[in-house]
């Protein structure tokens, strides 16, 4: 269903009230005379944000260097220096979600500290921007740093959200996320999904003997690090709803199973300890079980087992290849891929096994089902001539296909259900894997930055 958010700048300020905590109180200054302002994106009385269908302009917003309280030497860096960089994650935030039109750094004239709770709305509103986003740094005593971010509506000259965020100096880069989801969810009606991580598979070396290595980083590709030494090949990998763990297919020993990564001590454990082929795992969405397959005498099917290990239960018992199963957000249902009927298709079955039910019914082959985070959608690998990624309801209704390019596949949704992540094969034997992602418009598509080729994103939910 497409969802249209229409907000008239002269309502905003009644409209939306303040939202989260308080930010330390910042000396008032008296707000400076206006100056001559940047060129920037068209200005419009009426502000559309559709998150669905696609918008007929993203809207103008700036977000200028955050000032710092005072400039001060931390474990992070200088707090001027955190400012400018922690302005730019927001906008680099802001302008990947495809809604918003940041207004160029370069040309904006610097805020100081007292201007941040007493923007100069005559500047801004001169440099035809919509919305406002400002903030500032300090470093605090005990080695933390707080972080100030306020939204404000600049036909309106209301300020409409404000929150401050303590972190450790090495989180800072996770006030500036913060700050952009705050905006993303007030200006939108949309849940936040910048604060939030990717685990995948970083992949080098020659196609026939590619090194495939567990690797975690930030949404935007920041903060990278590999988890394991590419000395087994990995596959599928999935975090936990706890964030602590990710459970992935690994060919440890040689021998192609389910295992469990701790993140915090490195450990790595067997999760299901017996001599078949198991593959495939996703953690329930209250962490007590991990749904995976296994291949037993020939016949693939469905079975779930405690997260703390023991005896598998089995969910399927159909001829063929039962695969890909994913849990809807409440953790009741199931959607699976099945090649009961004789080809790939997409079904659903209660989280006991009963009530199985075959919901697509469209040309080509459906896989790598997964269920969205809200509930409302099932996205899927439509394999047609070439790999597109779709989604349809979980009905099965409503199919509509996001990307068109040569082998798109694996998608996982954005804790706010309204972004997927996928991985795109190049053509040809040497062709490369490359992390995308594509909103569900369809529109708005980019490629997510990885140290080295990239495949089967798994996308965590928000981080605490």
């Amino acid at each position: 269903m497409t969802k249209m958010l229409h907000f008239r700048y002269s309502a905003l300020a009644v409209a939306l009230c303040l939202a989260g905590p308080a930010v330390a109180q910042t000396p008032a200054a008296p707000a400076p005379q206006p100056q001559t302002p940047p060129a920037a994106g068209a200005q419009s009385d009426e502000l559309v944000v559709d998150v669905v269908g696609g918008i007929s302009a993203p809207l103008g917003i700036a977000i200028p260097p955050m000032p710092a309280a005072v400039v001060t030497d931390t474990a992070a860096g200088r707090t001027d220096e955190l400012g400018r960089q922690l302005s730019q994650i927001v906008t680099n935030d802001l302008r990947n979600s495809g809604l918003f039109n940041p207004a160029g750094a370069q040309a904006m004239k610097a805020v100081e500290f007292g201007e941040v709770t007493a923007p100069v709305f005559d500047y801004w509103a001169n440099a035809r921007v919509s919305a406002l986003v400002q903030g500032f740094v300090r470093g605090n005593g005990d080695g933390t740093l707080t972080v100030g971010c306020y939204l404000y509506d600049v036909f309106s000259r209301a300020e409409l959200a404000r929150q401050g965020f303590v972190v450790q100096p090495s989180d800072w880069r996770r006030a500036g996320h913060k700050c952009a989801d705050m905006v993303y969810a007030k200006l939108t009606g949309e849940g936040p999904y910048f604060d939030s991580r990717m685990v995948y598979v970083s992949e080098t070396g020659p196609k026939g003997k590619r090194i495939k290595r567990l690797a975690i980083m930030d949404q935007d590709g920041a903060n990278h690090r590999f988890l394991t030494n590419g000395q087994s090949i990995v596959l599928t990998p999935r975090f936990a709803p706890n964030q602590q763990s990710i459970v992935y297919m690994s060919y440890l020993n040689e021998r192609p199973a389910i295992y469990v990564y701790d993140i915090g001590s490195g450990r790595q454990r067997l999760l299901v300890n017996n001599p078949n082929l198991t593959f495939a795992p996703r953690v329930s969405p209250d962490g007590k079980w991990v749904l995976f397959s296994m291949a037993v005498a020939g016949n693939t099917d469905l079975y779930r087992v405690p997260m703390s290990g023991g005896s598998p239960q089995r969910l399927t018992d159909s001829p063929g290849i039962d695969t890909g199963g994913s849990y809807s957000p409440d953790g009741r249902r199931i959607v699976f891929e099945s090649d009961r009927s004789g080809g790939q298709q997409i079904y659903t079955m209660n989280a006991d096994g009963s009530g199985q039910q075959r919901i697509s019914f469209g040309g080509g082959r459906y896989a790598t089902p997964t269920w969205s985070p809200r509930g409302d959608l099932i996205a899927f690998t439509k394999i047609q001539g070439n790999f597109r990624i779709g989604i349809m309801s979980p009905s099965g209704g409503g199919e509509k296909l996001l990307t068109d390019d040569w082998q798109d596949e694996g998608p996982s949704w954005s804790p706010n259900g309204r972004v997927l992540s996928f991985y795109r094969q190049g053509q040809g034997g040497g062709g490369r894997a490359d992390l995308w992602s594509v909103d569900l418009t369809g529109v708005n598509q980019r490629k997510i930055p990885t140290q080295l080729d990239g495949s089967d994103p798994g996308w965590g939910p928000l981080r605490p």
